[in-house]
């Protein structure tokens, strides 16, 4: 291999962090939007930190749940290893390790993002200016994602880029499409309301996805045609079929690099076969959350088999 697993495992995760803090984003818009159809607040935050697969350890830490706890919990608590800041100085960090395999203009984007998020999150970031921080932390993930998309080689570091930005990108939006069915829907009477159809829409414009999915089906934003959108839409930047195309994609490049197939290329091509093949009458039918869980499952088994394969501790 022409990248040493240490290398490789250093670029996976570099770009895995950095998704996480823009991920993260979303999922505080999520929950300041959401919170605005619901009577408890608190509650609400409570459901969004369990979609974060964060709430275990904020309870650990803070007890009750409080939307300003919440907030500071999700984008700068050294405490939280999933928070804003934690995660995109893991970012840096890794950066670091494998500076020699990056262009000057990523290692910038990488180094300014982390600069930039501590000088504005250097204090408790007040309700006037949260929408502007959470607008910066898209944006500098963005100018990473720039950077490397303009100025890297399509090789075998690249790949392994694309590899962690996408495993993350993917579980993210099972986890965002999740909390649909799993914590916010108040009960089965909501089903059909105006309370419901406002609850889908949210969870459209957490993946960015208003307008194209508007191209593709019209004004009315109907709950079936916006699962099938984020799940199956391959033309998507954060479906599930986006990202799982991706991940079958650039693994293939390692396998056509290196001469070689490995077991983590026999599990993306499951995950874009066996899960993403089925029809959304299919899914609904059996279960959404059960399928979304699914999903969770074959990603977080793809991302250690990955390490495995490439050995990225060696």
């Amino acid at each position: 291999m022409t990248t040493l697993g240490k290398t490789a495992g250093g670029l996976y995760w570099m770009f895995r962090h950095l998704e996480r803090s823009e991920n993260t984003a979303r999922m505080i818009e999520v929950g300041q939007r959401i919170a605005l159809t619901r009577s408890s607040d608190d509650d609400e935050w409570g459901s969004i930190l369990q979609a974060a697969a964060t709430h275990a350890g904020y309870v650990a830490k803070h007890g009750e749940v409080t939307r300003d706890l919440a907030l500071d919990w999700m984008l700068r608590d050294p405490d939280n290893p999933s928070s804003v800041l934690s995660v995109v100085k893991a970012a840096r960090d890794n950066a670091r390790v494998v500076r020699t395999a990056l262009t000057r203009e990523v290692w910038e984007a990488v180094n300014e993002a982390w600069m930039t998020l501590c000088a504005a999150m250097r204090r408790k970031v007040h309700d006037r200016d949260l929408q502007d921080v959470l607008a910066l932390i898209r944006q500098r993930a963005a100018f990473v994602r720039g950077a490397t998309h303009g100025t890297m080689l399509r090789n075998d570091i690249y790949d392994f880029c694309r590899l962690g930005m996408f495993s993350e990108r993917a579980d993210c939006t099972a986890r965002i499409l999740d909390v649909k069915y799993f914590v916010l829907l108040p009960s089965a009477t909501a089903v059909g309301s105006r309370l419901d159809d406002v609850q889908w829409e949210t969870i459209l414009r957490s993946v960015s996805g208003v307008g194209a999915f508007q191209m593709r089906y019209g004004q009315q934003l109907r709950p079936r045609e916006i699962a099938e959108f984020i799940i199956h839409d391959r033309a998507m930047p954060r479906s599930l079929a986006f990202c799982a195309h991706k991940l079958e994609e650039n693994l293939g490049y390692l396998a056509a690099d290196y001469g070689t197939r490995l077991p983590s290329h026999e599990i993306a091509e499951r995950l874009n076969q066996r899960l993403l093949g089925r029809s959304i009458d299919t899914i609904f039918e059996n279960g959404l959350h059960e399928f979304l869980m699914e999903v969770q499952h074959c990603l977080a088994h793809l991302s250690q088999q990955i390490e495995i394969d490439y050995r990225f501790y060696r």
